[in-house]
């Protein structure tokens, strides 16, 4: 209970006096601050405005985004489909990161140190830790769901709203056992870089908090993306395949298509399943630079500045956005349902999906009639 005694709240800097970034640390935060750090000088005030700009920019987006999201596919009873579960916990992750963690990092960020004391260090670390392992697991069961659906088609398993359920309380349950073990003292929460965000410590190579980083990034990172992967190469392949198919079926047949109701519909699945796929590469994208840093100082510290620290976490936060924004592009049925409550957030045409059955109908009709 030490660490989270005496926690006044504001900027009661530790007067170090050597220009060094941790000058502002607080005296109840010294103790959790790497001595690594401190060779640094202090950052351009320059950077702490542009990151705050930066992050309150992606916080405002990241709310309205994945709180449209939530309320659409809530609110839309054709969308409220077992596997959009699935993407509603998605949704819920991301947008429960942006409204936990964003003002925290903001306030610490005019300050230019961390200000909430220990404890809130943890709550911190431990929210972003635990939304952003729902976040990718999320993803991951949504790419698995796809390549049931399209690769093993009528004998893979059915998604219910049960299966569905279990998936979603595997997705919290891990996200929880990896949030919680640093609070019961496998590894432990500490500040980063520039001190404006808290995060795993990565910077201690005891056998303790090093045997934690590893399996939190095979389990949080590596697994989930082997699995996203697998799961995208054989959709690929499966709609290639079939899409090759058609094509070759339709020249025999001297039509331009012969796209019934259930290839209209098989194609519909093809473009969710790219739809996904864009959006877990730009996760992707987001993730890998947080992970890289942490890897970093697993095995070397070589490289690490405040500065990069703090963008890595920045990108992090940035995948919060990027979900609502591919789904409300690309998404037919989304954005169907969003032209409906919210016109004024959808652009271009909107396409039901229905041209495309009906031009394949219509031509198999003809080419059967001159038969």
């Amino acid at each position: 209970m030490e660490r989270f005694a005496n926690q006044p709240f504001g900027p009661r800097y530790e007067a170090v006096g050597n220009g060094s970034v941790t000058d502002k640390v607080l005296p109840e935060m010294a103790h959790l601050v790497s001595s690594y750090w401190s060779q640094f000088p202090a950052m351009d005030p320059i950077w702490y405005k542009i990151l705050s700009t930066y992050l309150f920019t992606i916080g405002i987006l990241a709310w309205i985004g994945n709180g449209t999201v939530i309320y659409i596919f809530g609110t839309t009873k054709s969308l409220r489909t077992p596997a959009n579960l699935l993407v509603i916990n998605l949704a819920i992750s991301d947008f429960g990161m942006m409204v936990m963690n964003t003002p925290m990092m903001g306030t610490n960020l005019y300050f230019e140190t961390w200000v909430w004391g220990p404890l809130m260090c943890d709550v911190y670390a431990g929210l972003g830790s635990a939304f952003g392992c729902s976040s990718i697991w999320s993803m991951c069961m949504v790419a698995l769901d796809r390549y049931n659906v399209i690769v093993k088609g009528m004998s893979g398993q059915p998604m219910t709203i049960k299966l569905a359920i279990f998936k979603i309380i595997f997705i919290w349950a891990m996200s929880g056992i990896w949030t919680l073990a640093p609070l019961f003292g496998w590894s432990r929460y500490v500040p980063e870089g520039n001190l404006t965000s808290c995060g795993i410590d990565y910077l201690n190579h005891d056998i303790n908090p090093m045997s934690y980083l590893i399996l939190y990034t095979v389990f949080v990172y590596i697994m989930p993306l082997f699995l996203i992967c697998y799961s995208y190469w054989f959709i690929i392949a499966a709609v290639s395949a079939h899409e090759k198919a058609m094509r070759e079926q339709a020249k025999k047949m001297n039509v331009k298509s012969l796209r019934s109701s259930e290839d209209a519909d098989k194609s519909a699945e093809g473009k969710l399943a790219k739809v996904a796929l864009v959006t877990i590469s730009l996760w992707f994208m987001a993730w890998t630079p947080y992970t890289v840093i942490n890897c970093i100082g697993l095995f070397g510290y070589e490289g690490l500045t405040p500065l990069n620290t703090v963008w890595g976490a920045c990108f992090a936060k940035s995948a919060t956005v990027y979900n609502p924004i591919v789904y409300a592009t690309s998404h037919p049925k989304y954005r169907i349902a969003l032209k409906e409550k919210c016109p004024c957030c959808v652009f271009g045409k909107v396409d039901d999906g229905r041209t495309t059955a009906s031009e394949g109908q219509s031509q198999a009709s003809e080419t059967e009639t001159k038969a």
